[in-house]
């Protein structure tokens, strides 16, 4: 097994793009340990709607990414106080869904500081009925990923309110998140670690008996790769918006002039149809706005251009441009 050193890179759209090409380039056969550490973030799972998930406003709010992986699963938060572990090796159907065998070593390396922790049910790391860790796998071109996260001092108020969606009705065949009571690992240890110390304990357990960590070589055309990678595929709308699946969403709000009931079709992450209903009296009926709207990415910067021009007041009565784009998207 050999190391991936990611160089404390905390940008999550490098270290997802490290992950997949290490992934694909490591023809060797060769057994591979990745770490990383990301900035506050959203990490959505493979099949999931992105709207459908977050918390919007919030995260924009607070300045966190939003980054959809390869595996599925649901959604989880990352931030400075979360270790994420990446387990890559050759695919084995015994071993697709067989998360004991790369966890192992992690609840053993937490027993080490007097931490018990468990795997249960398919996926999930606990600590006295919290969750502490979720898993997740996929397969690419006959080698497989197993990676997790280890909540060890993050923020769990964000957690809470980065993936708190209540202002919309959203119907879609995304995978839903489940929702679990989490902890951090810090909560239970007897004596003071930081997060540092806690990833060479388990890189250690990783590497049990062998004295000198051997390490995949990455050079800077490697990770000039990376970063290519990383550009084109995560931190792009496209993937991280344009590749839920086909939603509907309902929007409905009381303003001073009267309700507002907004209704859309998307199809990856675009608008196909939009259409709007209410008890507001107006001087203008909507269908200028509804034929603007056609076409467009279900995003605020753009569906604020697309209605430049209009004077919403006519058609919506108390709103500008700014409420309105905010409330519909």
């Amino acid at each position: 097994m050999l190391f991936v050193d990611n160089l404390d890179e905390h940008d999550p759209a490098i270290n997802l793009a490290l992950e997949e090409y290490v992934l694909r380039k490591s023809d060797l056969h060769d057994d591979l340990l990745l770490f990383y550490i990301n900035e506050p973030s959203i990490i959505i799972g493979r099949h999931q709607n992105t709207i459908e998930e977050i918390n919007r406003e919030y995260v924009e709010t607070h300045g966190i990414h939003v980054v959809r992986r390869l595996s599925g699963g649901g959604a989880v938060y990352h931030d400075l106080g979360n270790l994420n572990f990446s387990f890559i090796t050759d695919y084995q159907p015994e071993n697709f869904q067989n998360f004991r065998k790369f966890t192992e070593p992690v609840v053993r390396a937490m027993a080490k500081i007097g931490v018990h922790a468990e795997l249960t049910g398919r996926n999930d790391i606990q600590i006295n009925e919290r969750k502490v860790s979720g898993n997740a796998q996929y397969i690419s071109r006959g080698r497989m990923v197993s990676h997790g996260t280890l909540l060890f001092n993050s923020d769990l108020s964000h957690v809470s309110e980065a993936l708190n969606v209540h202002e919309s009705k959203i119907t879609s065949k995304g995978i839903k998140s489940v929702r679990s009571r989490v902890a951090n690992i810090s909560e239970f240890l007897e004596q003071p670690l930081d997060i540092e110390s806690f990833k060479e304990l388990i890189l250690e357990t990783y590497f049990e008996g062998i004295a000198e960590i051997p390490r995949f070589p990455l050079t800077p055309e490697d990770w000039a790769a990376v970063r290519k990678l990383a550009d084109e595929r995560y931190r792009s709308w496209e993937w991280t918006y344009g590749n839920s699946p086909d939603f509907n969403i309902e929007k409905r709000q009381r303003f001073n002039g009267g309700e507002i009931d907004a209704r859309f079709d998307v199809k990856k992450g675009v608008i196909q149809c939009a259409k709007f209903y209410g008890d507001y009296f107006a001087e203008l009926e909507p269908e200028d706005v509804e034929r603007r709207l056609a076409g467009v990415k279900y995003e605020r910067d753009e569906i604020r251009r697309a209605l430049e021009g209009l004077e919403i007041s006519r058609y919506f009565p108390g709103q500008d441009m700014e409420s309105f784009a905010e409330f519909i998207s």
